[in-house]
């Protein structure tokens, strides 16, 4: 039998300034984000993102700001959840509430809107959404780049670096060009000119939020900038030290390799996963996985997605209107705006509640031991063993048949069984 030792607390790299001072930072970056979020709780509506055009003019005039400003400033307040919008009504998010006594919470923030660059920042107009995807992936290296060079970097070196992962990237999807991919600049220059519009454009989007300054022909991390990505390093290089290491792993390979790890180790698992990727293509790839047939899976990309937050708030809000993701998207919706974990349930109706046990039995029975589907039973909303039959028949889950047949299976009641069997021959042939 071998110890393992516990691995020490790493710390910052020297130079870097102490929390404290890291937070004031990323205040001075977030002010007019604050005083918007401000104004818009204060009992006005702010109507829908972006801003109604009157309240946009309201706001302007309240704060002594251009138009634009403000809309900046209001984007920047809801990906960095100081502000969350109820039907057309913004309310303070928890950020908000802790932001001049908590820095931890406004370093979170900051961090939030740090991973949602690419969203603050439009890209150039006339290129395809694949070439600033793959601009967008390649980021992470040109940050790592700065961050060991713990100075200022020569542009032309970061796009030497760039156009090297763009091209890893065409590699690994088994792209082979012969020369620039149709449509994907305004102009018909080549690669090159290509990948250094697209430079200019995530180093602009970088400076817009803090993480670096720019020079001529140059460019620096700032304090901000240069823990945030030492932050994402060692993540990433824990992951790589631990049991799991599900780093390099699919989405749905990673969920897996997580289910029966703890709350705590799993979402460290699923902060080293989501360090390693954009935040777009990480939200991306876990919904893809919560749209597949794994129910256990489904469950696991939302918790993943709970450790993503703010910048995963308008996708989650996007699939409510999809049955099978609608439980847990409005779950999710729930605790991201402050409710109880323990209360959560209570934002479901009736039949998404049956729907979700029915999911959830689902994962169970696919993964999970006989005893804890009995036990099951007993978070039901309904009362009785008979009206949850009647409902999850009525439901028209897809799985209804194999759970009710793998329950009846593990059940120690024989009349119990028996009626659970007569529920899945009903739901399989139609009958009453």
């Amino acid at each position: 039998m071998t110890t393992r030792r516990t691995r020490p607390a790493p710390r910052p790299p020297e130079g870097t300034p102490p929390p404290a001072e890291l937070a004031r930072q990323a205040r001075a970056v977030l002010a007019d984000a604050v005083r918007i979020a401000l104004w818009a709780a204060d009992g006005a509506s702010a109507g829908t993102a972006p801003l109604a055009a009157g309240a946009l003019e309201r706001a302007a005039a309240a704060l002594e700001l251009p138009p634009a400003q403000v809309r900046t400033g209001w984007d920047r307040a809801r990906l960095a959840g100081l502000i969350e919008l109820h039907g057309d009504t913004a309310r303070p998010g928890w950020r908000l509430r802790a932001w001049d006594r908590d820095d931890s919470a406004v370093l979170r923030g900051w961090v939030a809107l740090f991973d949602a660059w690419s969203l603050v920042h439009a890209s150039p107009d006339g290129i395809e959404a694949t070439a600033v995807a793959e601009a967008v992936e390649a980021v992470p290296q040109v940050l790592s780049l700065l961050q060991l060079s713990a100075g200022p970097v020569a542009v032309p070196a970061l796009l030497d670096l760039l156009g090297q992962r763009v091209a890893e990237l065409h590699d690994e999807r088994c792209e082979v060009t012969s020369g620039p991919p149709e449509q994907s600049a305004p102009t018909d220059g080549s690669p090159t000119e290509l990948n250094a519009l697209l430079l200019d454009w995530a180093l602009e989007g970088l400076a817009s939020v803090g993480a670096l300054t720019l020079g001529t022909g140059q460019a620096t991390l700032t304090p901000l900038g240069n823990w945030a990505v030492w932050v994402k390093l060692e993540q990433i290089c824990v992951a790589a030290q631990s049991p799991a290491g599900n780093i390099e792993q699919s989405a749905a390979d990673m969920l897996l390799g997580c289910a029966r790890l703890t709350p705590g180790p799993a979402r460290a698992e699923y902060r080293a996963w989501l360090a390693a990727r954009t935040v777009g293509s990480a939200v991306t790839e876990l919904l893809a996985v919560a749209r597949g047939e794994d129910a256990l899976l489904r469950g696991l990309a939302f918790e993943a997605l709970r450790v993503v937050g703010a910048p995963a708030e308008p996708v989650v809000r996007s699939v409510v209107t999809e049955a099978p993701l609608r439980p847990y998207a409005l779950l999710w919706l729930a605790e991201y705006e402050g409710c109880d974990p323990d209360d959560a349930q209570d934002v479901l109706s009736r039949e998404e509640a049956t729907w979700l046990w029915v999911d959830t039995a689902a994962a169970v029975a696919d993964h999970g031991e006989t005893g804890l589907l009995v036990r099951h039973l007993d978070s039901a909303v309904q009362g009785t063993v008979p009206a949850l039959l009647d409902e999850v028949r009525a439901v028209g889950h897809p799985r209804t048949v194999q759970v009710l047949v793998a329950l009846a299976a593990a059940h120690p009641d024989p009349a119990l069984a028996k009626a659970v069997r007569r529920a899945a021959f009903q739901v399989h042939t139609g009958g009453e």
